[in-house]
């Protein structure tokens, strides 16, 4: 544990850590981080990305959320019909998404998306970005549809048997809970709308997604996962991590939440 005043975390402190946490080679993971959690870190959050390369090692993959919802959306959601000439113009400045467009999902992540080598996956909104071994097949996925869903690189990474690594962040935001929404038969809903340009030509489509949590539950039921899975905290530099199987947690996961949205009751969401 570092403290102000200590020497700075280097490449290798990091990879020790992730070992203690449980990563190891040829390992897929998906990684929700906070670079300040961290404390000082030697080559900032470039050096975390690398370490956790070379923690996973040649066989691996390192995922990030690349979203860009904040800025791929409408600006007039509640709007219904034909746009007034003001929001048509608001519309209008929306930037298409690219494989080249900042996300704000954090320093490590947008380390990892600007390598030479990463590949991106194409949802406007619901992106990631993978390096390593299996990073093609992760990213080759996409749906329109529950972005997060079955059909997207989060159910590349399941099959895989994939691992969520939170770096000094919480359930709220590990997004294989949204995943496991997914699957509920009560799940909340949401519409994204998004431009896309289709045969040369700007469109504005919507899909349904499940919709967002808020701190409700997700919260509850990672901590009541760890709990029964005896998944256990481990501080890297000052980031309090874990490493949360995925296989084991989806079932866990969709049970809870069913449950703890039939207590909601209707309308709740």
């Amino acid at each position: 544990m570092t403290t102000p005043g200590t020497s700075p975390l280097t490449t290798a402190d990091l990879v020790d850590g992730w070992r203690r946490v449980g990563v190891r080679p040829d390992m897929a993971l998906i990684v929700h981080s906070s670079l300040s959690s961290l404390g000082r870190v030697e080559g900032g959050a470039e050096a975390v990305v690398a370490s956790l390369r070379e923690a996973v090692g040649p066989g691996g993959t390192v995922v990030v959320p690349t979203f860009t919802s904040g800025t791929v959306c409408d600006p007039a959601p509640d709007h219904a019909g034909l746009p007034t000439p003001r929001i048509a113009e608001l519309r209008d400045a929306v930037p298409l998404f690219h494989p080249d467009m900042p996300s704000r999902m954090g320093a490590i992540a947008e380390a990892l998306r600007a390598l030479p080598d990463s590949l991106r996956s194409t949802h406007p909104q619901a992106s990631v970005a993978a390096v390593g071994a299996h990073a093609r097949e992760v990213t080759a996925r996409r749906s329109f549809g529950f972005a997060v869903g079955r059909e997207s690189p989060f159910g590349a990474l399941h099959d895989l048997g994939g691992y969520v690594l939170l770096v000094g962040v919480g359930h709220n935001r590990n997004t294989f809970l949204h995943y496991a929404e997914t699957f509920a038969p009560n799940r909340r809903l949401k519409l994204r709308r998004f431009p896309m340009a289709i045969q040369g030509e700007r469109v504005w489509l919507e899909a349904p997604d499940v919709g967002n949590d808020n701190d409700t539950h997700f919260p509850v039921v990672g901590r009541e996962f760890e709990a029964r899975a005896g998944i256990r905290e481990v501080l890297v530099g000052n980031a309090p991590c874990r490493l949360v199987p995925v296989r084991e947690l989806i079932p866990f996961a969709v049970r809870r939440l069913t449950e703890l949205l039939a207590a909601d009751g209707p309308g709740a969401a």
